[in-house]
C-alpha cells in the first residue's frame, strides 16, 4: 500500500507495488531519463532546484511526480526543499542489474548523440 501520512509526505509505492513497466514508462521520456541520470551520478540527494531542465516549473513538477509514483525516486521536504534520491535499493532487489544497465545505456546513447 503506499504511503503517505500528512500534508508534508509525499505519496510513494510500497517496493512490492512497483511495477516493471511503470518503471520503464517513466524512464521512457528523455526529461526524466536526464533527472535519473543526474541523480546517480550525484551519488545522493538532490533539491528539485538543482535541476536546470530545458521546460517549464509545472511540466518538471510532472516529471517528478510519474518518477516518484512509478518508484524511481524518493521524494522528502527537507525544511523548504524538496529532496529527490533514487531508490536503487528496492530497484535492484525487485530487477536485479536492470537499473545499472539502463543507466549504462543511457551513458552510451548520450555520448553517441553528443550530450
Amino acid at each position: 500500500m503506499s504511503t503517505a501520512t500528512s500534508k508534508r509526505e509525499l505519496d510513494h509505492p510500497a517496493r512490492e507495488e512497483i511495477r516493471l513497466e511503470t518503471v520503464l514508462h517513466a524512464l521512457s521520456d528523455p526529461v526524466r531519463m536526464r533527472v535519473v541520470r543526474e541523480l546517480a551520478a550525484a551519488e545522493g540527494e538532490l533539491s528539485c532546484s538543482d535541476f536546470d531542465l530545458p521546460v517549464t516549473k509545472s511540466t518538471t513538477t510532472h516529471h517528478f511526480r510519474v518518477l516518484r509514483e512509478s518508484g524511481v525516486i524518493r521524494q522528502v521536504y527537507r525544511g523548504t526543499a524538496k529532496m529527490n534520491g533514487l531508490r536503487r535499493t528496492d530497484l535492484e532487489e525487485l530487477f536485479p542489474g536492470l537499473f545499472d544497465r539502463i543507466l549504462e545505456a543511457a551513458g552510451l546513447q548520450g555520448a553517441r548523440l553528443g550530450g
